[in-house]
């Protein structure tokens, strides 16, 4: 495993990342959408457990490969888990190609200012110093936008910029997530206050400091072609932001050089009851369908 190849993989190979790093407060929805209820576990034991044993069914899945899925975001617990008898990680990159990268935030403060920053993160460094041992490629944190406010999205950038210089300084690729809601009632606002904000963080950076960013696909097609074309960005990734599969791949298509990092969007039609047959070939439809949205553009 070289962080060379990983690099390269991420700059420039085609696919998608598949972002599997729900964690405590969204789980529940999450094994919801899979067919299990919340009466079926009790503890959060239990519910990390059996949202292990979906993930473990999907990253082991025949069409969950390096052909179309560049990477995977996860979950500390699921960093710590096994998938096919050895450590998820090795397993993502060794058997199947896909670069793993590591979810380090721990959730949202309350809206304040339009927006809700991360909350503190003082257990950061020792997380990252298991993540570098388990041989991830970089990490992922999320923010969220709900109001056009100058000074709530000036505050979510500066956060984002800071947690990501110590995130590089342990040799990680940094994916800045700082999401514009799509329920906002002036998004694409938001969107160009966002805009200018990363734009002069980005003209900042030391030289040779590279990050990710993953966004709210945008109101306007191609909104953030200078972010993608910028030297100090390795790859703009789209989440789905509680748009439909459909709606998210007909959005993400009319945005040249974006590529998908879906949740929901990846495991919407995936069900505990389906046989493996089943399983394994709604997965692979919705493979197909977000790859095919992040590769063939309109236009």
């Amino acid at each position: 495993m070289t962080d060379q190849e990983m690099h390269s993989r991420m700059k420039s190979a085609k696919g998608f990342i598949a972002a599997l790093d729900q964690s405590g407060g969204s789980t529940p929805g999450a094994l919801r959408q899979y067919g299990i209820a919340e009466s079926a576990y009790s503890g959060e034991d239990e519910m990390f457990r059996l949202v292990h044993e979906m993930r473990v069914r999907i990253i082991t899945a025949p069409a969950f490969n390096g052909d179309k899925v560049l990477a995977a975001i996860l979950f500390e617990r699921t960093m710590d888990g096994e998938a096919g008898g050895k450590p998820v990680p090795e397993y993502l990159w060794g058997e199947r190609r896909i670069v793993p990268i590591l979810k380090v935030d721990q959730g949202l403060q309350p809206e304040q200012n339009g927006v809700s920053l991360m909350k503190p993160m003082p257990a950061l460094e020792g997380l990252l110093a298991r993540a570098v041992k388990a041989g991830i490629f970089g990490t992922k944190m999320r923010s969220v936008i709900n109001l056009p406010s100058a000074d709530g999205i000036a505050a979510i950038v500066d956060q984002q910029f800071e947690s990501a210089a110590r995130i590089a300084a342990h040799g990680l690729i940094p994916i800045i997530e700082p999401e514009v809601s799509i329920k906002s009632p002036d998004k694409g606002g938001a969107e160009r206050i966002l805009r200018r904000n990363i734009l002069a963080k980005l003209d900042a950076l030391p030289d040779g400091r590279q990050v990710m960013l993953k966004l709210t696909i945008p109101s306007e097609p191609d909104f953030y072609a200078d972010l993608i074309g910028h030297d100090r960005v390795l790859r703009v990734v789209a989440l789905s932001g509680g748009y439909s599969r459909a709606e998210a791949c007909d959005k993400l298509a009319d945005n040249h050089g974006m590529i998908a990092s879906f949740s929901r969007a990846l495991v919407e039609d995936l069900k505990q009851s389906m046989s493996e047959a089943e399983f394994d070939a709604a997965l692979a439809a919705s493979i197909d369908q977000i790859y095919r949205a992040s590769t063939q553009k309109v236009g």
